[in-house]
């Protein structure tokens, strides 16, 4: 199911049930899982390893050089999940060896159109990034987290699980888990109900994940004394683990 207006390297590893459309390109390290589509006019380069069942549209560049001043050719990589569907002019960078030498794409996300995954960055699954949002280089992105239209994350920041960040944000901090954020530079505005509600979170641990967001964000205490009411206070769980180890683990601090 190659078109025969598609270049593609013999030494690609194509699987069974791939379909690549017209004028696509993809290079000689390039390996293609079953059942992913690719469109047409599609550039698939460098050392790029795409799984199951992803759907790419047209006009999409995946696994160009990183945008780094300090990349010199040496190998590095892309690797993306199953059953991704990465939209129009989506763009996805190879990683650098300063970086870790790989960018890594998990399962199940939607990438919209003109968004962009910059060298080095991990995103988890289940992630939604809307139209032109912009992740910049080492930015990483846990599971369930939605970046609405023309967000942009600064380097080396990260986005907690089951976060939801307003279009049009600027995001130069760490967002914890489970929260809203909007503006520029982006504040921490109030919880993810409707997204926890959705994903089967129970009352009971969301009355526990409000608490500790008061605490940690309305309470006027420093980040490490809400840490300590909250292990005082508050009954431990799975869910509320995430949230505490998170801002415990913040290399740029939380975003208030």
């Amino acid at each position: 199911m190659i078109h025969p207006t598609a270049i593609v390297h013999p030494s690609a590893k194509i699987a069974d049930g791939v379909q690549i459309g017209p004028y696509s390109v993809v290079g000689e390290h390039v390996s293609i899982g079953a059942g992913t589509v690719v469109g047409p006019h599609v550039v698939i380069d460098g050392w790029t390893e795409i799984g199951q069942g992803n759907r790419i549209f047209q006009f999409a560049s995946i696994g160009a050089p990183p945008q780094d001043l300090k990349f010199r050719g040496e190998k590095t990589t892309l690797k993306i999940g199953d059953r991704n569907t990465i939209r129009e002019f989506v763009t996805m960078h190879l990683g650098t060896e300063d970086g870790g030498s790989e960018t890594v794409v998990g399962n199940d996300n939607l990438f919209l159109a003109y968004s962009h995954v910059a060298h080095d960055c991990r995103v988890g699954n289940r992630v939604i990034l809307s139209n032109g949002a912009t992740l910049a280089g080492h930015v990483i992105v846990d599971d369930h987290a939605i970046l609405s239209g023309l967000c942009a994350i600064h380097q080396f920041t990260r986005i907690g699980c089951h976060v939801m960040v307003a279009g049009g944000s600027m995001v130069a901090q760490d967002l914890a888990p489970y929260t809203m954020a909007q503006g520029d530079r982006a504040k921490t505005v109030g919880l993810n109900l409707v997204g926890l509600k959705r994903r089967g979170f129970t009352e009971a641990t969301t009355r526990t994940i409000k608490k500790a967001y008061r605490l940690v964000f309305r309470s006027g205490l420093k980040v490490e004394e809400a840490l300590e009411r909250i292990g005082k206070e508050l009954e431990s769980s799975p869910e509320l683990d995430v949230f505490v180890d998170f801002i415990k683990n913040s290399e740029r601090g939380i975003a208030r």
